[in-house]
């Protein structure tokens, strides 16, 4: 683990920013000493809940009915 210093962060921050971007962990350190880490920013997703759309969803009826002129279509055509 690399610990970059409080200054050389403030100066660099740019490329350091380039680096977490591309997968990388930053320490940055006072004295020394681990004090924060720098890493990519992920946003926190809820877990879905199966049914939660349950009732505000309908299907027209004829939606699985394939009209004819469409499916003579696909069957005259030779692919």
């Amino acid at each position: 683990m690399t610990v970059i210093n409080v200054h050389e962060a403030k100066t660099q921050l740019s490329r350091l920013l380039e680096r977490v971007e591309k997968g990388e962990e930053i320490v940055i350190g006072r004295a020394g000493k681990p004090v924060a880490k720098l890493s990519a920013y992920r946003v926190e997703r809820k877990p879905r809940k199966p049914g939660s759309l349950k009732g505000k969803i309908t299907i027209s009826p004829g939606f699985d009915v394939l009209p004819a002129k469409l499916k003579r279509a696909f069957e005259e055509n030779d692919w």
